[in-house]
């Protein structure tokens, strides 16, 4: 067993972990955490912000093995199923999200990029969005997502 620190939604928890369980069998399992959490089924859909000290991760299929004990995971979701954040809404209006593969990795870095600078430019999401892409084609449909996004944030 290891002892991992969580900060899930700003709440503060440790938490013993067997090395063999992912992220989200702690979620799930240990942690209780369910779709109403993040507004998809628990860190499935990427729409969650994850990052294990101050190093930004994408898939919560992390395996606990990676996380050495004492490591901070903090999980905090972009939105909820009531209360969408503003890159949920604009993904699926959008129709951003094709494959699902390298969706996990661009919510993360538009979130990050939004945090930084709230008012980006395409030059500036564009290269944000590149290091996560695949190739499914829905490149264009995710820069204007983001940028529609930081519109609606500007905005509110």
């Amino acid at each position: 067993m290891s002892t991992i620190q969580f900060r899930l939604n700003g709440a503060a928890t440790a938490v013993d972990v067997d090395p063999g369980q992912t992220l989200l069998d702690v979620l799930r399992g240990r942690l209780g955490v369910t779709g109403a959490h993040f507004g998809c089924g628990a860190g499935e859909c990427g729409a969650c912000l994850v990052m294990v000290n101050d190093r930004a991760i994408t898939s919560c299929d992390m395996p606990m093995w990676s996380v050495a004990d004492r490591d901070v995971v903090t999980v905090e979701g972009l939105g909820t199923a009531g209360r969408p954040h503003a890159l949920q809404r604009a993904f699926i209006s959008e129709q951003a999200i094709q494959c699902g593969y390298c969706v996990s990795g661009i919510l993360i870095s538009a979130a990050a990029l939004l945090k930084r600078n709230p008012s980006p430019t395409e030059t500036e999401v564009r290269a944000a969005l590149d290091r996560n892409l695949c190739r499914c084609g829905s490149h264009t449909r995710m820069v204007r997502a983001v940028l529609r996004a930081a519109a609606e944030l500007a905005a509110s």
